[in-house]
């Protein structure tokens, strides 16, 4: 993912001059702890001289890997020639401390694990963000009526308030996920070839790890095992699909036989190089798009996490990849669906049109209770519904401007003996379903991101 699809603080944290200055730090910090064990020989003015000294460029470490193929010991050589600059010849060099008992893993999983926890951060902001706005958009539609749809047709009424809200607790249970996968992640392992500590004292990768805020693994091999990854990736998976879900309602909402909401249409934009009229809700589809390259990544993730023996490098070329396309994706769907559903454009008077457009079919299920609370079976009273139904469907499907749902049913000798004219205006009073629809609002009142 690269240039305008990339948020540049989630792209910062990709990037190799970012990954080099982690590997920086660990390094350092591991001599650092080396000085205070005071086993391997280096002393506290040697460890402060790797501190002062140390860096490197991007540019002359991918000049050496041409040379040595291998991306730590290009690392660590440019890091030496820094260390070492100043240091008179013959004398002692301080960077032979540098990557003292470590193997290539011991810098690259637990920098990895420092940079899943860096975009963590990020997601779970996007997050937190995009669920306070659903949230504040719920109340704000409240008492707005519009029409529900199951199987894409109309069902019975509810309020547009509550879309919001069900995406305000789809992104909370985003959150959790995305929680509870950082504190996975969150993991470091300094431990040796295979995860021995054969030539490195523990205390090194308790001390590193402290310092980078994470736990250290309690039995790595030689390679952090890859289910930590695989946590990560699916819960980037399931955040994306959220998205996709709400991107897709949108979509849905925006139909021109439907047209209750639509994605921002900003001054200038122009929606189709053929036909100027067009205001298509390519944001949202957009999102639906980049959701499937998330997922997929998922599954790379899960291949990954089987290794041979104590490690091989399967791993490695595909996750470097998937991680951060995924992890910028994500981020970058965050930061559109934030403006799309912000500044989402809402038409209530075309809910409240769309409500009445089958004529009354959506009361269907409170005339059948009323039926059966007028005392006949519920089969008896399902087949004097659905007839009247079914009638004022055929008129709508052939464009035939007959009569209402309660209309039929006034005609209806069976029906009416059994239903009053007062009962019909409850029945067909849109609101009589929502007597108790605070109980969900009241509930989301509650909810904290």
């Amino acid at each position: 993912m690269i240039g305008r699809y990339t948020r540049p603080e989630m792209g910062r944290i990709w990037e190799l001059e970012n990954k080099f200055a982690i590997w920086k730090e660990i390094e350092v910090l591991a001599c650092e702890a080396q000085a205070q064990l005071g086993q391997a020989g280096i002393t506290a003015e040697e460890a402060q001289w790797i501190r002062d000294h140390a860096s490197f460029t991007v540019e002359r470490i991918d000049e050496i890997e041409k040379v040595t193929n291998h991306d730590v010991i290009a690392f660590t050589t440019c890091m030496a020639e820094y260390i070492d600059a100043d240091i008179p010849e013959g004398a002692e060099k301080p960077s032979r401390w540098v990557h003292y008992g470590m193997t290539s893993s011991d810098l690259g999983d637990t920098a990895l694990s420092y940079q899943i926890t860096q975009a963590c951060d990020i997601i779970i902001a996007d997050i937190k963000q995009l669920g306070e706005t659903c949230k504040r958009r719920a109340f704000e539609f409240q008492n707005t009526l519009c029409v529900g749809r199951t199987h894409g047709i109309h069902a019975e009424p509810m309020t547009f308030g509550m879309k919001f809200g069900s995406w305000a607790w789809a992104l909370k249970r985003a959150l959790d996920r995305m929680e509870q996968a950082r504190a996975v992640a969150a993991t470091g392992a300094i431990s040796g070839a295979v995860g021995t500590y054969s030539s490195i004292d523990p205390f090194v990768e308790q001390y590193v790890c402290e310092k980078m805020g994470l736990t250290p693994d309690p039995l790595s091999t030689q390679v952090l095992a890859r289910d930590r990854h695989a946590q990560v990736m699916a819960a980037l998976a399931v955040t994306a699909s959220t998205l996709e879900s709400i991107a897709m309602q949108v979509r849905l909402l925006q139909q021109s036989d439907v047209i209750e909401a639509e994605e921002p249409f900003t001054k200038g934009q122009k929606g189709s190089s053929a036909m100027p009229h067009k205001r298509n809700p390519i944001t949202a589809e957009r999102v639906c798009g980049l959701a499937r390259v998330v997922k997929s990544n998922a599954q790379v993730a899960f291949d990954d996490v089987a290794l041979w023996y104590e490690r091989d490098i399967s791993h490695s070329g595909a996750e470097r990849v998937a991680l951060a396309d995924s992890f910028i994706a994500l981020d970058y769907m965050f930061g559109k669906m934030q403006w799309m559903l912000d500044g989402l454009q809402t038409y209530p008077a075309k809910m409240e049109h769309n409500l009445w457009r089958t004529k009354g079919l959506i009361f269907s299920s409170k005339v059948l209770l009323a039926l059966v609370d007028a005392g006949i079976s519920r089969e008896d009273a399902y087949v004097i519904v659905q007839r009247n139904a079914m009638k004022v469907w055929e008129d709508i499907q052939n464009a035939v401007d007959g009569s209402t749902y309660r209309q039929r049913l006034e005609a209806d000798e069976e029906a009416m003996a059994l239903l009053t004219a007062e009962k019909l205006d409850e029945i067909f009073d849109p609101w009589d379903f929502l007597t108790r629809k605070d109980v969900v609002f009241d509930r989301l009142e509650n909810l904290e991101f």
